[in-house]
C-alpha cells in the first residue's frame, strides 16, 4: 500500500503527455532496440561523428549503438568516448565523498539493506553533533565536495536536511572546509525543494533505479517510493524550484541494461524539453550484495564487466556534454578502465556506514550500510593512481559560486569553453590539496601533473596566464579558495 502523505500528484501530472502517459514507453523502447538490431558500420560511424560535435543523440541512434557487437567498432566507440570527454572536460577527475546521515526508511525496496523489513539492519540517524564530527573527519582527509545521503523517512525530512547541511558548511579544520554539498534524498514537493535550495546545495540527485514500469513495481512494493511517477518527475520539480543542477541514474541489474540506458536518455530528453537543460550528471551503479537480501545473486539481469564498460561508452556518446559518475561500488580495476570511457567524477575514501568516518572502524559492516563496496582505498591512494594515469584531480567548486550552473554551464560545456575554467581551477585546488594533505609520494606525482597542466594553460590561454600564475603563487604562499 502506498504512503500517499508525501505525494502530490498535481506536481507531476502537468508534465504527462496528452494521453496522460509519462515519457517512458516500454513497448516503444523495445521496438527501437529490435528495429536497430543490425546497424551498419557506416551508420555507427555517422552517429559517432555527430556525438564528437557534442550533439546529443536521438533514441533511434542510441538504440543502434546498443546493438553493436563488432569488436573493432566497439573500440572505435571507446576511442570516441574518450575524445568526447577530453573535448568537454579535459583530463580532470572530480572527487567527492558520500556521507550517509540516516538509514531509517519507510520503503521496502527488495535490493536495499535499508528497507524497513530488514530486521538485521542497525538503525541510526545522526545528530547534528555527530554530523559535525563526520564532516570534520572528511575535511581532515582533504575532501571539499560531498554528497549527503538520507534514508527515505519522515524523520529525515526537509528540516533535518537543512539543519545537517548548514552544520556541514559550518565546519572548519585548519585550511579545510566542505565547499559544496550535493544531495541524494527522497523526492520532494516544490515547496520543500525551494527550502533545500536556500541552503546552497550543489546538485540534487534522485535515481529512478529502474525505468521499466513492471520491474519498478515489483522492486518497490510499499512506501512512497512505490509511486513510479512521483519519483520519475522528482527532478522536474527540482528545476521548477530553481535547483538547476540535477542528477539522474539507474541501478543496473534490476532489469535489462539496454532498456535502462534508453530510459536515461529519455529522462535527459524530457528534462531538456521542459527546462532547456538535461542532467548535470548521470550515474550507473550496479547491483551489489546487501544485508538481508539475495537479489544481487539471484537477479537474471546482472551486468557483466564487458557490458558495463559498453553501457558507459554508450552513455558518454549519447549525452556527450553531461558529467558521468562511477562510484566505489566498483572494484579498483573497473574504475581505472572506466576513466578512459568518459567518466568525469568518482568518490574516494568512501565509507557508507552511518557514522563510519568519525567512528573510524576499518572493516565494512553489512548491517550498518546500504550495500557492500568494491573499493575502499584512501583519497591519497586514489589520487596517486590518477596521477600515474595522467589525470589531474579537481576539488573545484567554483562553478556553483560563480553562477556557472544550469543552462550557463551546459552552454559552456557544449562549446568546449568550460574545460579551461575547470583546468585552471583544477590546478589551483590540486595545489591546495597537495600542500595540505598529500603524502610525500603522491605529492611528487602530483607535481609532475601540475607542471604539465600549467604548460598547457600557458600555451592555450596566454592572455590570462599571468593572472592565473598570480593566483597560483598565492596558493603556494598559503592563501586558499582562489578560483576563476
Amino acid at each position: 500500500m502506498k504512503n500517499i502523505s508525501r505525494i502530490v500528484p498535481q506536481e507531476y501530472s502537468q508534465y504527462l503527455n496528452k494521453n496522460g502517459n509519462d515519457f517512458i514507453n516500454d513497448t516503444h523502447i523495445w521496438e527501437l532496440i529490435k528495429k536497430n538490431k543490425s546497424p551498419s558500420k557506416k551508420r555507427i560511424r555517422q552517429i559517432i561523428a555527430k556525438a564528437l560535435k557534442i550533439k546529443r543523440l536521438e533514441p533511434d541512434e542510441t538504440a543502434a549503438l546498443l546493438n553493436v557487437t563488432d569488436k573493432k567498432l566497439l573500440l572505435e566507440m571507446q576511442k570516441a568516448a574518450l575524445a568526447i570527454k577530453k573535448k568537454v572536460y579535459d583530463n580532470r577527475i572530480v572527487t567527492f565523498a558520500p556521507l550517509y546521515l540516516s538509514n531509517l526508511c519507510e520503503n521496502d525496496c527488495l535490493y536495499c539493506a535499508f528497507r524497513k523489513s530488514n530486521k538485521s539492519e542497525k538503525r541510526r540517524k545522526l545528530s547534528l553533533k555527530e554530523t559535525e564530527n563526520e564532516a570534520k573527519a572528511l575535511v581532515s582527509s582533504g575532501h571539499k565536495r560531498i554528497i549527503v545521503v538520507y534514508g527515505e523517512h519522515p524523520s529525515s525530512g526537509i528540516d533535518y536536511m537543512t539543519d545537517t547541511i548548514n552544520t556541514i558548511y559550518s565546519v572548519k579544520v585548519r585550511h579545510g572546509e566542505i565547499r559544496r554539498v550535493n544531495v541524494n534524498a527522497a523526492p520532494m514537493t516544490v515547496k520543500e525543494l525551494k527550502q533545500l535550495k536556500k541552503t546552497g546545495i550543489g546538485t540534487y540527485q534522485v535515481f529512478q533505479e529502474t525505468y521499466h514500469h513492471d520491474t519498478y513495481s515489483k522492486m518497490h512494493p510499499t512506501g512512497s517510493k512505490s509511486d513510479y511517477r512521483w519519483r520519475l518527475y522528482a527532478l522536474h520539480r527540482a528545476q521548477k524550484a530553481g535547483i538547476d543542477d540535477v542528477a539522474i541514474g539507474a541501478l543496473f541489474g534490476l532489469y535489462d541494461w539496454r532498456f535502462e540506458v534508453m530510459g536515461l536518455l529519455y529522462h535527459t530528453i524530457d528534462l531538456e524539453k521542459h527546462f532547456g537543460i538535461g542532467p548535470h550528471t548521470i550515474s550507473f551503479p550496479r547491483l551489489e550484495p546487501a544485508s538481508g537480501t539475495t537479489l544481487s545473486k539471484k537477479s537474471t539481469y546482472k551486468v557483466s564487466d564487458e557490458d558495463f564498460k559498453k553501457l558507459i561508452t554508450i552513455i558518454r556518446i549519447s549525452v556527450p556534454y553531461t558529467g558521468m559518475i562511477i562510484t566505489a561500488r566498483e572494484k579498483a580495476k573497473i574504475r581505472r578502465e572506466a576513466l578512459s570511457l568518459g567518466v568525469t567524477q568518482t568518490d574516494a575514501s568512501t565509507k557508507i556506514g552511518i557514522g563510519a568516518y568519525s567512528d573510524r572502524y576499518s572493516e565494512q559492516e553489512a548491517e550498518r550500510q546500504q550495500f557492500m563496496l568494491g573499493d575502499t582505498r584512501s583519497l591519497d591512494e586514489v589520487i596517486g593512481e590518477f596521477a600515474d594515469m595522467g589525470y589531474i584531480t579537481s576539488f573545484c567548486t567554483a562553478g556553483y559560486r560563480c553562477g556557472r550552473t544550469g543552462k550557463c554551464i551546459m552552454n559552456l560545456l557544449k562549446k568546449g569553453e568550460e574545460k579551461w575554467f575547470c583546468k585552471m581551477n583544477a590546478v589551483l585546488t590540486f595545489r591546495e590539496w597537495l600542500d595540505d594533505y598529500a603524502s610525500p609520494e603522491t605529492k611528487k606525482k602530483g607535481e609532475k601533473i601540475i607542471k604539465k597542466e600549467i604548460d598547457e594553460i600557458k600555451k592555450q590561454k596566454p592572455k590570462i596566464f599571468k593572472k592565473f600564475m598570480d593566483d597560483y603563487t598565492k596558493i603556494k604562499n598559503g592563501e586558499r579558495d582562489i578560483y576563476f
